[in-house]
């Protein structure tokens, strides 16, 4: 954990961009769950080696964009299929087939089970409300503006730059800087003024080579050294931490006459 005094006021960018899987909701997990019960049938029916590991889901799964995910894992294991089209059904052993499958899983549970988000993170947004600081969303997720509501903060966001709008706009996957970049401009805020926060290795990175002023690591897992390596300005453990830092706002009675 860092010191406080070390933590930088977010509420001093002009604004504070989040991935959301890991970082606003715990959905990263479901997401975990979700690739590894898939991957694991998967590599049992085409006998492949070595077995699939949660080591897997951080350096080929975690903040990229679904099929860019299935096609870095199998790649790993010198395993190539066809890259097929979106539309292919969960039988397809196309890329996109294989992580229409994995979907699936991940529909089911969110169903299911719900999700809420994390309460430090929810601080954090209640936080920067209160100071007037934007916020958007930034996930490689075609399932974010259903997460979202789900969790109940769709409202709370003017910019949801998804894996949807990604798809659409032939945006790079992350680690490129392609989705941050166009999510400051759907802002209208300039990523050299701005803040992100991000969970996963290609996220820190997609945002630092955006340029954006500060990247915020939240180690979920993935590591604070491999967080800091990947071009994270500062890590912390739950973006709680952060609060403390923003300035409280002035009300207008303890303005001087």
């Amino acid at each position: 954990m860092v010191s406080t005094e070390a933590l930088p006021d977010l509420s001093a960018y002009d604004a504070v961009l989040f991935d959301l899987d890991g970082v606003l909701t715990p959905t990263a997990e479901v997401h975990m769950h979700a690739w590894q019960t898939m991957f694991e049938a998967l590599f049992a029916a085409w006998d492949i080696t070595p077995a699939y590991t949660e080591r897997d889901y951080f350096d080929h799964l975690d903040g990229k964009k679904r099929y860019d995910g299935v096609a870095s894992l199998l790649r790993s294991r010198d395993v190539e299929v066809p890259w097929g089209d979106p539309s292919d059904p969960v039988t397809a052993d196309t890329v996109c087939g294989i992580g229409n499958r994995k979907n699936v899983v991940f529909e089911t549970v969110l169903r299911d089970e719900g999700i809420a988000p994390y309460p430090g993170s929810l601080s954090l947004l209640d936080a920067l409300a209160a100071a007037g600081t934007p916020v958007a969303v930034v996930s490689s997720s075609k399932n974010a503006e259903e997460v979202l509501a789900v969790a109940g903060i769709r409202d709370r966001f003017a910019v949801v730059m998804d894996g949807v709008i990604a798809e659409r706009d032939h945006l790079a996957s992350k680690p490129a800087p392609d989705v941050f970049v166009e999510a400051a401009r759907m802002l209208d805020v300039d990523p050299a003024r701005s803040a992100a926060v991000e969970d996963a290795l290609s996220g820190v990175a997609s945002a630092a080579a955006g340029g954006f002023s500060l990247v915020v690591g939240v180690d979920r897992g993935a590591g604070e050294q491999a967080l800091t390596d990947a071009g994270a300005h500062v890590v912390v453990d739950d973006l709680a931490e952060l609060v403390p830092a923003i300035a409280t706002p002035t009300r207008p009675e303890e303005t001087t006459p």
